[in-house]
């Protein structure tokens, strides 16, 4: 069975910071590139980060870049998305989801979600 379940997000002041994580089991996941995507309420699946299945290559939306980072532990089989400098605008649900999706769309296979609020 395939499995990816995000953790890591909550409620955190504007400037704040927040780690999240996608654990994943019955995919090879050291074989996979992969993104993290988000959505924000009322609004559709905006990508947010690529990383290469090795992690030697990594890829942000503006929106985000310079801010975030993508990392992986194939060993651990587990996918982060460190975020710094939080802004509003930043609030959303996060989906880690197998593949490049910089042109848009979810992956093959996708987690539940984690909730990231920003406040100002």
């Amino acid at each position: 069975e395939v499995q990816l379940v995000e953790s890591g997000g909550g409620l955190v002041q504007s400037g704040g910071s927040l780690r999240l994580s996608c654990a994943v089991s019955g995919f090879a996941f050291s074989k996979s590139g992969m993104s993290w995507v988000r959505q924000a309420p009322g609004k559709g699946i905006e990508w947010v980060s690529f990383i290469s299945y090795g992690g030697w290559d990594t890829y942000y939306a503006d929106s985000v870049r310079g801010r975030f980072t993508v990392s992986r532990d194939n060993v651990k089989k587990t996918l982060y998305l460190q975020m710094n400098s939080l802004k509003t605008e930043d609030t959303a649900t996060y989906y880690c989801t197998t593949g490049d999706r910089r042109g848009g769309g979810w992956g093959t296979y996708r987690g539940q979600g984690t909730q990231v609020t920003v406040s100002s």
